[in-house]
C-alpha cells in the first residue's frame, strides 16, 4: 500500500460557517478570485517522515516564521483548475490527474518533494465535498488552487526539509469583464518571462512575479494582457502573462508555439489541440514569429487569433499593440473557429456532451 493510499483525512469542524443566506448573495456575482470557500485541506511533509497530517478544517491564517523559506528562497508551486455543478445537482472537476502530474513537474523543478497523484486529487475531492454548496449555479463554477511551499525555519540556500501543501476555493464568474468580446493585448519587447534552462515549464510564483512589469506596461497602454517573446532573439511568440496562444488561418489550420522548457504546458492548451484534431483540423505545434503575425494579420492569411487557460477558457484576442504600431486580427473581435472550440470544451466540462477522452471526473 502506498504512503498516499494510507494516509487518512482529519476532519475539523468549522466553528462559524457562512450562512446561507450570506453565502447565496456571495454567489450572485462572485468575481474571479475575490472570495473564498468556508475550508480548506493541509498535508505537511517532513524529510525522512513523508506526508503526514492530512487535515481538512476551516480555512484561515498560515502562521508562518519569518525565517520560513519560502519567504526567502521562493521555493513555492501551484496549480488552477475548476469544480463545476451538473445538472444532476452533482459535481465534476475537469482532468485533475493532468494538474497532479503537472505539479509533480514543477516540484521536481524546484527540488521540491513529490505529491502522489492520488493524493493531490484525494485533497480536491475533500474540499469540493465538503463545500459543494458553494459551487455558483449557471455559468460559474469553483476555482481550485492548490499550492505548496517551502515551511522550513532556516537561513541558508538549500532545499526545505519541510513542506506544507494547501488546497483553497474560491467561487467565480468571467476571467475577463466581458467572456464574449475579444481582449487587446501588449507585445513586451524588452522584458521576457521565462530563459531557456529556467522554470518557465514550472507553475511557480517567480515566472509570474516576473510578468507583473510587462503586464503593468500593457495595462498602461490601454491592453488587457501582454504577450511575451522569446529571451534569446526577442523574435518568437511564447504565451501571454498566464496563458497560451492559438493562430487559426484561413485554410482551417492552427498553429501554436511548441512546448521546450519556457512555455507552461497548458492543460487547456493540450485540450484544445486534441478536441481540434477531432474536428479534422490541423494543427501546427511550431515557432511563430511576432513579425510573421503582424504580416498575416495584414494579408488576411491568419483569421483568428485566441488565448487559453482554465481561468479564461478560450479568450479571443482583437487587437495587437506594440512600440512599433497596432493591428487587427481579422474583425477584431470573436470568430467561428474560436467560438466552436470554445463552446465545445465548455460542453465537456459542464456534462453536456460526451466526453470521449474521459477527461471529467466525478466528485459526487
Amino acid at each position: 500500500m502506498s504512503q498516499s493510499s494510507a494516509l487518512e483525512f482529519i476532519r475539523q469542524a468549522h466553528p462559524a460557517p457562512t450562512p446561507p443566506d450570506r453565502r447565496t448573495a456571495i454567489l450572485r456575482d462572485p468575481g474571479f478570485g475575490r472570495v473564498f470557500t468556508d475550508h480548506m485541506v493541509t498535508i505537511r511533509y517532513t524529510e525522512g517522515k513523508g506526508w503526514h497530517d492530512a487535515v481538512i478544517g476551516p480555512r484561515g491564517p498560515i502562521a508562518m516564521d519569518p525565517a520560513a523559506a519560502v519567504l526567502h528562497y521562493s521555493q513555492e508551486i501551484f496549480e488552477g483548475l475548476k469544480a463545476y455543478r451538473t445538472a444532476d445537482g452533482g459535481a465534476v472537476m475537469f482532468r485533475p490527474g493532468e494538474n497532479a502530474r503537472r505539479f509533480q513537474k514543477s516540484a521536481e523543478r524546484l527540488a521540491m518533494p513529490s505529491l502522489p497523484e492520488d493524493l493531490f486529487v484525494a485533497a480536491l475531492e475533500h474540499l469540493v465535498s465538503i463545500d459543494r454548496d458553494w459551487i455558483p449555479e449557471g455559468d460559474g463554477s469553483l476555482y481550485l488552487r492548490p499550492f505548496m511551499f517551502a515551511s522550513e525555519v532556516f537561513l541558508g540556500v538549500k532545499p526545505s526539509s519541510e513542506y506544507l501543501f494547501i488546497v483553497i476555493a474560491s467561487p467565480v464568474g468571467s476571467y475577463f469583464k466581458s467572456k464574449d468580446s475579444a481582449v487587446s493585448v501588449w507585445v513586451s519587447q524588452d522584458l521576457t518571462r521565462a530563459a531557456p534552462g529556467g522554470t518557465g515549464a514550472a507553475k511557480c510564483g517567480g515566472n509570474y512575479a516576473a510578468s507583473l512589469l510587462a503586464q503593468m506596461e500593457a495595462a498602461k497602454e490601454g491592453c488587457e494582457q501582454v504577450v511575451f517573446l522569446d529571451a534569446t532573439e526577442r523574435r518568437w511568440i511564447e504565451e501571454l502573462g498566464g496563458m497560451n496562444i492559438f493562430f487559426a488561418f484561413e485554410d482551417g489550420s492552427m498553429q501554436t508555439p511548441p512546448l521546450g522548457g519556457t512555455i507552461l504546458p497548458g492543460i487547456t492548451r493540450a485540450s484544445i489541440i486534441a478536441l481540434a484534431r477531432d474536428m479534422g483540423i490541423t494543427v501546427r505545434e511550431e515557432p511563430y514569429s511576432f513579425d510573421q503575425w503582424r504580416a498575416d494579420a495584414a494579408s488576411g492569411r491568419l483569421k483568428e487569433t485566441f488565448a487559453c487557460g482554465t481561468a479564461a477558457v478560450l479568450t479571443p484576442i482583437g487587437t495587437v499593440r506594440s512600440r512599433d504600431g497596432n493591428f487587427t486580427i481579422g474583425n477584431g473581435r470573436s470568430a467561428a473557429q474560436t467560438e466552436k472550440l470554445r463552446s465545445t470544451l465548455i460542453d465537456i466540462q459542464r456534462t453536456r456532451a460526451a466526453d470521449p477522452h474521459g477527461w471529467v471526473h466525478k466528485v459526487f
